[in-house]
C-alpha cells in the first residue's frame, strides 16, 4: 500500500496548472478588450458592452480564482 498524497510533486510539476489558472483568469477579459477596441470606431454600443463584460469577467475571475489560489 502506497502512503502518498496524490498532489505531492517533487519536481515542480505545478507550472502548467498555474498557467491554466492564469489563462482562465485573464484570457477572456483580454479577448473582450481586444474585440471591443477593434469594434470601437464602427459599433460603439457593442464595444462598450464588451468593455463592461471584460471588466465584470475580470472582477469575478480574480475573486473566484484568487480565493482558490490563496487557499481559503
Amino acid at each position: 500500500m502506497i502512503n502518498a498524497i496524490p498532489l505531492e510533486f517533487t519536481g515542480g510539476g505545478l507550472d502548467g496548472l498555474f498557467l491554466i489558472f492564469g489563462l482562465i483568469m485573464f484570457g477572456p477579459a483580454i479577448l473582450f478588450l481586444i474585440i471591443g477596441a477593434i469594434l470601437y470606431n464602427k459599433k460603439k454600443k457593442i464595444a462598450k458592452i464588451l468593455f463592461i463584460l471584460a471588466g465584470v469577467y475580470l472582477l469575478i475571475s480574480l475573486g473566484v480564482c484568487g480565493v482558490m489560489l490563496s487557499g481559503f
